[in-house]
């Protein structure tokens, strides 16, 4: 131990020390500590130096910390070291860190109270947690409910889980979550939905038994019982409710910041309803019972919304309205009694004001009358032997007396409800077990505490004795099975303290006999219990300043209570007559109901032992009322103590389950712990004490095979035996000296206290070692890599460096030599330029100035020219401008006088016309003057035109003189220009000549700076070119990446535009998978149902052995809907229970009803959905398709035209030849005569084709009038057999028309010979219609035949003007065009004919067999003449190909139920999948099939298909286990979809089809309905399969996948506590991954042995991945202990050998791998790094599979398992968060296990002839015969 001691307590060790805020702090040494020290130096952890000392006496040392990898355990007891501070450090990094709320501590289950709503209650948390064992997953509710509920159907006995916490702790919610779980996994024996109502009551006991409290907003103020009771297949047949105390007293007083029980809020918030308003309520606020509290608001909870719950679960357990109206009356009676005032009289009475608003309310809804109740609320009747006296009372008794009947009612109400929610929970089947639930008050403890306080605390001294014996029960159970010495363990026995209670003479049995007597006080029995237990018990105490109060000490503290109010509440009283005026109420039915076992003797509970073997409240009358009154008056702490011991025994009878809810703190804030109150609370309900207990004995355990794995490392390979537990002896021997610290068991190895620890020292130590020595060794390894990296880099960089100078050396020798030729070759070139510059120069000089002359003389010459020429225009315009101007001014003159002269004219005419007689006399001459204006009019006309004349003459001869005199005067200057010219022409040369000089100096200067010039503009023009160049190449570079980021940009669109598509694809792909998930989940509800319904059958029949009756059977019924069976089947069901009504009574008629309502709801549904799905296909398809085109439209639609152009004319190849050989022919020979004329060879040839195309028409044309012909011939037939089929007689048929007898059959038979005659004119004229079209449409093509003869003339001759070989060319290809269209044309005609024909003959077929079946079912067995005179009407159906037809097997019907027996039901799916071919019943049933059909027997094609599904749906519900059955028949089933489709004629399934196979086509039905009929059967099988391979793989994949190490070593073994984990190693009975793979290889192999489909392997293949998949993630997700490095490997690597057997077998395009996507992120997840936001960055990227929730949940529970590893830091984790709340998806955590892919049945044609098929003599079919 000092050993031990001195290698713990070192340097750096972590402890424990005492804190008054904290409760424990942690600290580490800073000095190694040696035995004797007096104290420890200590630093905590915020830097502080400390100096503990230690304690002088006891030299105890403070509590060690757990190493760090032991932190956060699921399992208290798995830690090393147990004690306080290491319990509470747990609990709060659990809590608070990892947001965990429970966690195990032994056999208990401690739940922190999170105060939010967690998401892991759901369906899919308790599909996880079904049927795993309580230590295989994290702790949780459900896994104490399961491990209940298992051992109740293990062990056959009573389970009983026991709840309890205080006030705000989550006692209740634990309680009703474990009840959800109970009525989940179990479900209900019956259809009354037990399970449900068990549910429902919990809203109504809350409503009426909760309330808000200053520690909790839903607080049950009762402690309550449930059994809830299982029939004999261990499924909910009912529940019981046992209550406990009920706080009456808060109905009347609450204290500040609570409320009264919640129904009251909830009335007082719903009275505006109409049905409520007769209750006259108002506001919470304004009734006393509902305001002092001062808090009538809950945060978050809407009160109406609550009582609309509570409503409807009062109407699921079957209380009426009336009823529930009746008890909101009593509660809203309770509210107005409350507000009633009593006011004083005098001081020894009182009195209530008349009229009292509230009384009268009260009065008028229980029914009783004002007078009375107001007498007795302030009067009370004193009884003595002799007399009765009503005395007064003051008003606070009235009060008092007021409030007690209050709570006496609403007690009475209370009991009343829990009576009736049991009998609604009560069934009438038997019980066989059940499991309690109790729900019950923790130990409190408050500053005043009272008379419920001490109940309450008096009941948990009971629990925790019953916990501590069950405790010590199992510690001695587990060390005697393993053969351990036991030596008892001193543990607190609270022995004393029950007995001080409920002891003769104890605090119970003196507060009764106070209670007897008549005097008797709260005082008087505070000095009786001094008197009694002060001296003698040491557990009960007085306190020092009081002398009205007592102190107990309980197991968890000590209590002080006040002795006010003790007797006044054991007493319980309520005054008699108040009592009797309730009763005597006679309009209140309920109100009597309530108060009508006043005078009955109950139990305290009112629970007696029922029938059935199960416990249920009734109330029994007593034999006597004297004994009935004396039990009544049994005080409260009696019946408590009774009840109590009823408990008691319960619990003791049972196999109790412990559930120890804290509260973490007192203010209600989410994962807040505060470490005081949670000690407080660990240290009153039992959890330390199971610590110390464990802590005294060994309470690390470990199987030798976990210690051998975990400690390998500290052992040398001489010390490893084969026996590896004589391995794990010699070891531990040499690790630990004294041999009291362990014992060896038969299979584990036993640690005391602190043992691991040491031991996982010492292996982290060694780890630790090894660690610098590999880190040593890579170090060095490293570095020298590193140098010689280096190395090598420098002699690499010195030979390019040297090679780099000499290249650069001569580079600059060549650069020399090259200069020195440049130089020489430019100086040449210099001097030769300058010499031919200047030779350029003289000469250009020259050049110009001779130029120059020659322009200057020129010059001269055009000058003088141009000038006389000048002078000529002007001289001629001067003289024209005079003439002008003459002429202006005459015209101007004559219009001046004329104006002057029309003035004075007017003048007068104006002076006339003012004056009368002027009027007068232009009145009576008008005529006069106009005729004198008329020869005026004339005269001046004629003068007009005599002087036009005159100027005329004048301008004539004017023009002529002055043209001759201008002609003068030109020649006059012509000459006196000459004369000056001559004379000025010698200066003008001379200044010539000065000016020519001085512009020959001008030019040669200018000629200078040209050069000049010249040579600036070449360097600019060189710079700018150089420039240009740059410009040209920068803009290449920008086009380059113009094109480069339009290509980018176009792929970018490109790419878009596929995603958009594939997008597009994708919804509608999930949308087409969602339609079949629903319509898929309907089939599956729908077969539920039916086999439901058949289980209800078979119960039917069994009851019914003694009275059989008819019934039908299935051959006698078919249809072709999907659920063609259940009307027979019902019918079947109405029939036995009409036979049997007697027998049946029992049974629920409603169940009926109920199936076929909800089968009818189905099927429409089912329809609905199918119409929909088929429009998403149809939709999903039209998108592909169109896709589809796009895309090969894009690749290139002219390459398929060329081909399918090359496949047409191939088959046209040798007539084309022939027909162009003729053409040659005769165009050579006559190419010059008329080659194109009518008789001409080319003509004939052409003629002649036309003609044998016209022959081919007309033969499909009279193949068609023959076919028409039959037809009318088939129909004429028809009428007749109609006609006969009217007669009654068979003699009848026979006899002529003019022998019929009756006058109506004579007017039938020409009705008929009519319609025949129209229908005969009909076809007559359609023909007559049809042929003239065909004959316009002959002329038409004869038209057109002559315009191409004459096209092909005029190309003649135009090919004549050709030379020979041009012409013959350009005729040969205008041909082949010519007939190459005529010919495609004439093909698309004739395939259109043909298609036709084929389709008329395909109905005439069908008509003529029907017609002939027809005639020959009416002449069977008939042998007069007259009837065969009527078979020649069917001349068209004695050749028939069908005759050759093979493939059918023929047989009888009498045979069909031996067909299916030896077919179906008896058949053994492994002979025929190994001996014979795959898909051989399918095939056969397929041929009798096509029989049935040849023959046109629909009754037997009915009955036939009916039989088949029926049997196989048979054989499926028998052997629906068997996965080679079950794959079997869904191979056969959907082999024979197949054969349906591709025999059933359609062209879509006849693509892949022989010619031969396209002959056994089904001719007379179309069985299409019944393809999705055997579809459905199909999808049913196929869920059948996934749930046998389900059923099978689940047991194997939590072990393969995680628990078992593939790769041996990687992962160590941690400690574990009393809930052992199954082991990581391989044993015998254990599953590994590779018992996985080899279930899947046979699977696999099993289906393809069977011949399914391989499409359809491939769905059931990725069934299997998501299954595995979602099962280990889900596991994962809720077992902190896998959640580590080295598991994350390990997942990885077993997902690897999956992928490996993906690859095997082909199958890794079936997505099967994408199904393991978030098992594999969530494997990277746990070995990524989880440090820096760059990490959390990478992990968001990475898993995209995986939720928000998940990838939080991975990150809380990762896990170190060595010591090396970190855990996730909690911003680590909130950084996470943070970045991912933008996500959009679910908040589940847990993946659907459930969940069955929509699957799909693609068509699979089969290349197997059915005329091959052989049918082996083992299958016993002899009686079929081949067709």
């Amino acid at each position: 131990m000092n050993r031990e001691l001195e290698y713990m307590f070192i340097e750096c060790a972590r402890v424990w020390i005492p804190d008054a805020e904290e409760v424990w702090k942690s600290a580490e040494l800073t000095k190694d500590y040696k035995n004797g020290d007096p104290s420890l130096q200590l630093m905590l952890e915020d830097g502080t130096s400390l100096e503990h000392k230690l304690d002088p006496k006891t030299k105890n040392l403070p509590y060690l910390r757990n190493p760090d990898i032991l932190v956060g355990e699921n399992d208290l007891t798995a830690l090393s070291y147990l004690h306080e501070p290491a319990v509470l450090h747990n609990l709060k990094v659990r809590f608070v860190d990892s947001k965990l709320i429970y966690t195990y501590c032994g056999i208990v289950l401690v739940a922190i109270n999170p105060y939010e709503t967690l998401p892991i209650y759901g369906s899919d948390i308790i599909n996880a947690y079904s049927g795993q064992n309580m230590g295989d997953m994290d702790p949780h509710i459900f896994a104490v409910a399961e491990e209940a509920y298992k051992q109740m159907a293990r062990d056959e006995r009573n389970q009983s889980i026991i709840v309890s916490g205080e006030s705000g702790a989550g006692k209740t919610v634990s309680a009703k979550y474990a009840m959800r779980y109970f009525a989940t996994v179990s479900g209900s024996a019956s259809e009354a939905n037990v399970e449900e109502k068990v549910l429902a009551s919990n809203p109504i006991m809350e409503a009426i038994g909760n309330a808000k409290t200053t520690r909790n907003d839903n607080s049950s103020r009762f402690g309550k019982y449930i059994e809830i009771g299982f029939d004999t297949r261990f499924r909910i047949i009912g529940a019981n409710m046992r209550t406990y105390l009920l706080e009456k007293s808060r109905v009347v007083f609450q204290a500040d910041e609570e409320r009264n029980y919640h129904i009251f809020y909830q009335l007082c918030a719903s009275s505006h309803l109409p049905e409520f308003k007769t209750l006259k309520l108002s506001s919470a606020n304004d009734f006393l019972y509902t305001r002092q509290g001062r808090s009538p608001v809950i945060d978050g909870v809407d009160d109406t919304k609550e009582l609309c719950t509570t409503r409807n679960a009062f109407t699921l357990l079957g209380i009426n309205e009336s009823y529930q109206m009746g008890l909101f009356q009593v509660l809203a009676a309770i509210l107005h009694l409350g507000n009633v005032e009593i006011k004083d009289r005098d001081s020894d009475s009182s009195v209530i004001p008349p009229n009292n608003r509230h009384l009268t309310a009260f009065c008028d809804l229980v029914g009783v009358t004002y007078q009375d109740m107001s007498q007795w609320l302030c009067h009370r009747k004193l009884k003595t032997a002799t007399e009765t006296y009503i005395k007064t009372i003051p008003r606070l008794q009235a009060t008092n007396a007021r409030d007690a009947l209050s709570k006496h009612i609403y007690a009475k109400l209370f009991n009343w409800i829990v009576e009736h929610v049991n009998k609604a929970l009560i069934t009438n089947v038997k019980q066989h077990s059940f499991i309690g639930v109790l729900d019950i008050y923790g130990f409190e403890t408050f500053e005043i505490n009272s008379f419920e306080q001490f109940c309450i605390n008096y009941a948990n001294e009971k629990l925790q004795q019953q916990f501590n014996m069950h405790v010590f029960k199992l510690e001695q159970e587990e060390y005697m099975k393993e053969q351990i010495p036991w030596t008892l363990i001193d543990f607190y026995d609270n022995q004393p303290c029950i007995n001080l209670i409920e002891a003769k003479m104890g605090v119970l049995d003196l507060l009764d006999e106070e209670c007897k007597m008549p005097k008797g006080s709260d005082d008087s029995w505070a000095q009786k219990l001094y008197n009694t237990h002060l001296k003698t018990c040491s557990l009960f105490e007085k306190p020092r300043m009081s002398n009205r109060a007592f102190i107990i000490q309980h197991f968890a503290d000590k209590v002080e209570y006040q002795c006010d109010g003790f007797l006044a509440k054991n007493k319980d009283t309520v005054n008699e007559e108040q009592i009797n005026v309730l009763k005597a109420s006679k309009k209140f039915d309920l109100l009597v109901e309530l108060f009508q076992d006043e005078e009955k003797a109950t139990s305290p509970t009112g629970q007696v032992q029922g029938t059935g073997g199960r416990t249920r409240l009734s109330i029994k009358p007593d034999k006597s009322r004297e004994k009935s009154s004396k039990e009544h008056k049994k005080t409260v702490g009696c019946q408590f103590r009774n009840s109590l011991q009823m408990l008691m025994e319960t619990l003791n009878a049972t196999t109790p389950h412990y559930v120890r809810c804290i509260k973490p703190n007192d203010f209600k804030l989410a994962f807040t712990f505060d470490p005081k109150r949670a000690v407080q609370q660990l240290r009153a309900c039992g959890v330390l004490e199971t610590i110390r207990i464990s802590a005294a004995g060994f309470p690390s355990r470990w199987t030798y095979q976990e210690f051998f794995s975990r400690y390998r490392v500290l052992m040398k390979q001489k010390d490893v035996l084969p026996d590896k537990k004589m391995t794990c002896r010699n070891v531990l021997e040499k690790l630990v000296q004294d041999q009291d610290k362990y014992q060896f068991g038969k299979t584990k190895i036993f640690f005391r206290a602190g043992q691991v620890a040491y031991l996982e020292k010492l292996r982290a130590d060694k780890l630790r070692a090894a660690c610098i020595r590999i880190q040593k060794t890579i170090r060095c390894w490293l570095a020298r890599k590193k140098y010689l990296r280096k190395r090598s880099a420098a002699i690499t960089i010195q030979r390019y460096t040297r090679g780099y100078q000499a290249r650069c050396l001569a580079k600059f020798m060549r650069r020399t030599q090259a200069a020195t030729i440049i130089q020489k070759y430019q100086r040449m070139y210099v001097e030769k330029k300058r010499y031919r510059q200047k030779q350029a120069a003289a000469l250009a000089m020259q050049t110009i100035l001779r130029a120059y002359m020659a322009r200057q003389k020129y010059q001269a010459l055009l000058r003088e020219h141009k000038a006389v020429i000048i002078q000529k225009r002007v001289r001629g315009w001067l003289a024209r401008c005079w003439y002008k101007r003459c002429l202006v001014s005459i015209v101007y003159l004559q219009c001046c006088i004329r104006r002057m002269r029309a003035r004075r004219e007017l003048k007068k005419l104006k002076i006339e016309a003012r004056s009368v007689e002027h009027f007068k006399k232009l009145n009576k001459g008008m005529e006069n003057k106009i005729m004198q204006l008329q020869r005026r009019i004339d005269e001046q006309s004629k003068e007009n035109r005599t002087v036009n004349e005159r100027l005329i003459g004048l301008e004539s001869s004017y023009t002529a003189e002055t043209e001759r005199m201008r002609g003068d005067l030109n020649r006059l200057r012509g000459v006196e220009e000459e004369a000056k010219n001559k004379t000025n022409q010698v200066t003008s040369l001379l200044e010539e000549l000065e000016r020519l000089r001085k512009e020959l100096s001008a030019t040669q200067q200018e000629k200078k700076t040209i050069e000049d010039w010249a040579q600036t503009y070449r360097d600019e023009m060189e710079k700018m070119v150089s420039e240009l160049k740059d410009q040209n190449g920068s803009l290449k570079k920008e086009k380059d990446d113009l094109n480069r980021l339009i290509q980018e940009q176009s792929q970018q669109m490109t790419e878009k535009m596929a995603r958009a598509i594939a997008q597009e694809t994708q919804q509608l792909e999930t949308d087409l998978n969602e339609e079949r998930s629903r319509y898929q989940n309907l089939l599956t509800e729908h077969l539920r149902l039916e086999e439901k319904y058949d289980d209800l059958k078979e119960e039917m029949v069994s009851s019914n052995v003694s009275k059989p009756g008819h019934r039908r059977t299935d051959s006698t019924h078919s249809s072709n809907e999907s659920e063609y069976t259940y009307n027979s089947e019902y019918a079947e069901l109405e029939e036995g229970s009409r036979a049997a009504e007697d027998v049946t009574r029992g049974i629920d008629t409603s169940l009926t009803l109920k199936l076929q309502k909800r089968l009818t709801e189905l099927e429409q549904e089912k329809q609905s959905l199918r119409n929909e799905l088929e429009n998403k296909e149809e939709q999903f398809q039209r998108a592909r398709a169109r896709d589809d085109a796009e895309f090969k439209k894009a690749r290139g639609a002219e390459l398929e035209y060329e081909s399918l152009k090359r496949q047409e004319l191939e088959s046209e190849n040798k007539k084309l030849k022939h027909n162009l050989a003729e053409m040659r022919q005769s165009l050579l020979g006559d190419a010059a005569a008329g080659a194109g004329a009518p008789g001409s060879p080319a003509y004939k040839v052409l003629l002649e084709q036309l003609n044998a195309s016209c022959e081919e028409l007309d033969v499909r044309k009279e193949e068609v009038l023959i076919l028409r012909s039959q037809l009318v011939s088939q129909k004429e037939a028809m009428h007749h057999k109609d006609e006969k089929e009217t007669m009654t007689e068979p003699s009848v048929y026979a006899e002529d028309v003019s022998k019929l007898k009756d006058a109506d059959e004579l007017k039938q038979a020409c009705i008929g010979l009519k319609d025949t005659n129209r229908l005969l004119e009909h076809q007559v004229q359609t023909q007559r219609r049809t042929y003239e079209n065909e004959v316009e449409a002959l002329r038409g093509e004869l038209q057109n035949v002559k315009e191409e003869n004459n096209r092909q003339q005029q190309l003649l001759a135009q090919n004549l003007q050709l030379p020979p070989e041009a012409r013959i060319e350009a005729s040969l290809q205008h041909e082949i065009t010519r007939l190459t269209n005529e010919n495609l044309d004439l093909m698309e005609q004739l395939e259109k004919q043909d298609r036709t024909i084929r389709k008329l003959k395909k109905q005439l077929k069908v008509y003529s067999k029907r017609i002939g079946e027809m005639g020959a079912g009416q002449t069977e067995g008939q042998t007069s003449p007259g009837q065969m005179v009527e078979e020649p009407i069917h001349p068209v159906n004695i050749p028939r190909r069908e005759k050759d037809f093979q493939g059918m097997l023929e047989y009888k019907k009498e045979d069909e139920l031996k067909l299916v027996k030896n077919l179906i039901l008896e058949l053994k799916p492994r002979g025929v999948a190994v001996n014979l071919i795959p898909g051989l019943p399918a095939y056969i049933l397929f041929m009798c099939l096509r029989h049935a059909d040849y023959v046109n027997d629909d009754q037997k094609v009915r009955t036939l298909l009916t039989s088949t599904i029926n049997s196989i749906k048979k054989i499926l519900k028998k052997r629906g286990d068997d996965f080679e059955t079950v794959s079997f028949w869904l191979a056969n089933t959907c082999r024979f979809l197949h054969c349906l489709k591709q025999y059933s004629g359609d062209e879509a399934f006849m693509k892949h089809n022989t010619s031969r196979q396209n002959e056994h086509c089904l001719s007379n039905f179309d069985l299409a309905e019944y393809r999705q009929v055997i579809s459905d059967l199909a999808i049913q099988i196929y869920q059948q399969l996934i749930k046998c391979m389900e059923n099978i793989l689940q047991p194997m994949i939590v072990s393969g996948m995680l628990e078992h190490e593939t790769i041996q070593g990687v992962s160590g073994v941690k400690p574990t506590g009393l809930r052992k984990r199954t082991s990581s190693i391989a044993d015998e009975g254990t599953y590994t991954l590779d018992s996985i793979l080899r279930q899947l290889s046979a699977f696999h192999s099993t289906m393809c042995q069977h011949g399914t489909d391989p499409e359809l392997i491939k769905q059931v293949v990725k069934q299997q991945f998501y299954i595995i998949g979602a099962v280990t993630l889900n596991n994962l997700l809720l077992r902190k202990d896998m959640c580590s490095w080295s598991k994350g490997m390990q997942i990885r690597y077993n997902v690897s050998q999956l992928e490996e057997w993906l690859r095997d077998k082909g199958l890794m395009t079936c997505g099967a791998k994408e199904t393991l996507e978030p098992l594999i992120q969530a494997a990277q997840l746990l070995q990524v790094k989880k440090k820096t936001d760059e990490d959390a960055e990478a992990i968001c990227s990475m898993c995209l599979a995986l939720t928000t929730a998940q990838i939080v949940k991975v990150l809380n529970l990762y896990t170190p398992v060595n010591e090396f590893e970190e855990r996730v830091s909690v911003a680590f984790i909130r950084t996470i968060q943070t970045r991912l709340r933008d996500r959009c998806e679910s908040p589940q955590l847990l993946m659907d296990t459930k969940m069955i892919y929509p699957v799909t049945f693609p068509f699979s044609p089969s290349s197997l002839a059915l005329e091959t098929i052989q049918i082996p003599s083992s299958l016993n079919l002899a009686f079929l015969t081949r067709v």
